[in-house]
């Protein structure tokens, strides 16, 4: 039995996760919940781990997994967190459908956004087209494009921010060492960097907080290569 806090809180940080792919910070929860103090929100959180509502991810910063939610609730949590599942079957990709990006005039090229990328927590798999962005040709390689809103600071070191735009070249390999649009289990997009380990592909984060993933090679499929990156000052 959870009490009404305790819920409150489980319930924001599952919208959260739900809507932007990573959990809330101590203080939007301590603001939402209208608390003090956070000492009040890790004493919440003790309370949800103990009692299996939640998980922490190790090595990570502010990286929360929603395990279940309370009886009541009929809405299923999305798992957030990614383990490699031995013998496990990779689930079909998810299509990307998309405008492929076309020739403005001589100094630009429109390129369709699919949402957002997390470059941390993975999130759902890339979303609808939502806009355009306008790119200068030579920031383009040959073949199709499309470009993504980072979320997350995982790539930091890589010069890659949260709220950053990637320019993706649609492709289904890279090389060691690519920044890559990664598809994990047919489910989870993210931003990351591919390392070939023998058999076994390594997603490499660009920041120490974050640990670097392992998976086999039939649980990840490569959508893309990043070729460019733009930001708004």
């Amino acid at each position: 039995m959870l009490t009404q806090k305790q819920k409150e809180l489980l319930l924001f940080i599952h919208n959260r996760l739900q809507q932007e792919g990573v959990p809330p910070s101590f203080d939007e929860m301590k603001e939402a919940l209208e608390l003090k103090s956070k000492s009040g929100i890790h004493r919440l959180i003790t309370a949800l781990e103990e009692r299996g509502f939640i998980r922490r991810l190790p090595h990570r910063a502010r990286a929360l997994e929603v395990i279940k939610l309370p009886e009541n609730s009929t809405e299923p949590p999305r798992r957030t967190g990614l383990s490699v599942i031995e013998g496990s079957k990779p689930k079909a990709p998810i299509a990307l459908n998309f405008a492929p990006s076309t020739q403005l005039d001589s100094r630009t090229v429109s390129v369709p956004v699919m949402g957002r990328i997390a470059a941390g927590v993975p999130i759902s798999a890339i979303q609808n087209h939502t806009h355009d962005i306008a790119c200068p040709p030579d920031l383009l390689t040959n073949g199709e494009h499309f470009a993504l809103e980072v979320k997350g600071d995982s790539m930091i070191e890589a010069g890659i921010h949260d709220g950053d735009i990637v320019v993706i070249r649609r492709c289904d390999t890279a090389e060691n060492g690519d920044i890559v649009v990664a598809l994990v289990e047919g489910e989870e997009a993210t931003l990351k960097r591919l390392r070939k380990r023998g058999a076994a592909v390594a997603l490499e984060a660009a920041n120490p907080n974050y640990e670097t993933r392992i998976f086999g090679p039939d649980q990840v499929a490569v959508q893309g290569r990043l070729v460019g990156l733009m930001r708004r000052y």
